[in-house]
């Protein structure tokens, strides 16, 4: 995709985010049900924290679109290193764990994470916006641009901690309030808990090495230059030029 399409892809979608982000600010207090939104309000949902973090990443996206335009080669090997390691270990992981842990729970008991309270006070576009268009979102960035992973080691580090960090926010507020975020936790033993929160952890380190794998059945012959363009894939580059640029790739030897 050629970068100037990039950049207004990644501008629209962060308007996007921030759009859907903002509607969520504007659910009046007095129209809240005091089950849903106590203590923490609407930031101590993976739902909510996830429409964020995508409106940074894809701020970020857009700024290194724009300075590639510019040519501002410096800085823009920095900021895409970032947008990469966003995406990698959180963007697409989050979201894709945000799209399917929903929708598996609302199939089965919505009371369980969207009460029926919601309805009135959350449209369905809304609901959507939240819990849907962000997996075709996230698809479509892997096939539009490619992302270099981090080593497996320093990924899978990074997403624990943040998911850590995350259940440790929502143990807190249970020490807090007496009240789980999420009506579905009240339904478990201590056990049950800790078994819920760890097969909870491996699916989401299932969905990072999907991510990984796709980025990889994607732009498995394509690799980041440092002018922060992309070169273009080992048969791309053969087709467009003559057989014996072809060697060069099939033999190993060093190119003119």
């Amino acid at each position: 995709m050629a970068i100037a399409t990039l950049a207004l892809y990644h501008s629209l979608v962060f308007v996007w985010y921030i759009f859907v982000t903002y509607s969520i600010s504007l659910v009046r207090a007095e129209d809240r049900p005091s089950e849903v939104f106590l203590y923490g309000r609407q930031w101590k949902y993976l739902t909510v924290l996830n429409l964020v973090l995508q409106a940074v990443f894809y701020g970020i996206s857009f700024l290194a679109d724009v300075l590639r335009l510019i040519k501002k080669l410096p800085s823009v090997k920095y900021i895409i290193s970032c947008r990469d390691l966003l995406f990698s270990v959180l963007a697409f992981p989050l979201s894709t764990f945000v799209f399917m842990s929903f929708w598996v729970l609302y199939t089965y008991n919505r009371e369980l994470v969207y009460p029926k309270s919601l309805d009135g006070i959350i449209p369905m576009w809304l609901n959507h916006a939240m819990h849907t268009i962000v997996l075709p979102l996230a698809l479509l960035e892997i096939f539009a641009t490619p992302h270099r992973y981090p080593p497996k080691k320093k990924g899978l580090i990074l997403l624990g901690f943040v998911s850590v960090a995350y259940l440790s926010w929502v143990l807190w507020i249970y020490s807090v309030t007496g009240e789980w975020v999420y009506p579905l936790f009240t339904f478990f033993s201590p056990v049950g808990l800790a078994a819920f929160f760890c097969s909870s952890i491996v699916l989401i380190v299932w969905i990072y090495n999907i991510g990984e794998f796709l980025n990889r059945m994607i732009w498995g012959g394509y690799m980041i230059v440092a002018e922060g363009s992309y070169s273009c894939s080992r048969i791309e580059y053969a087709r467009a030029n003559s057989s014996s640029i072809l060697a060069h790739f099939v033999l190993g030897q060093k190119s003119h």
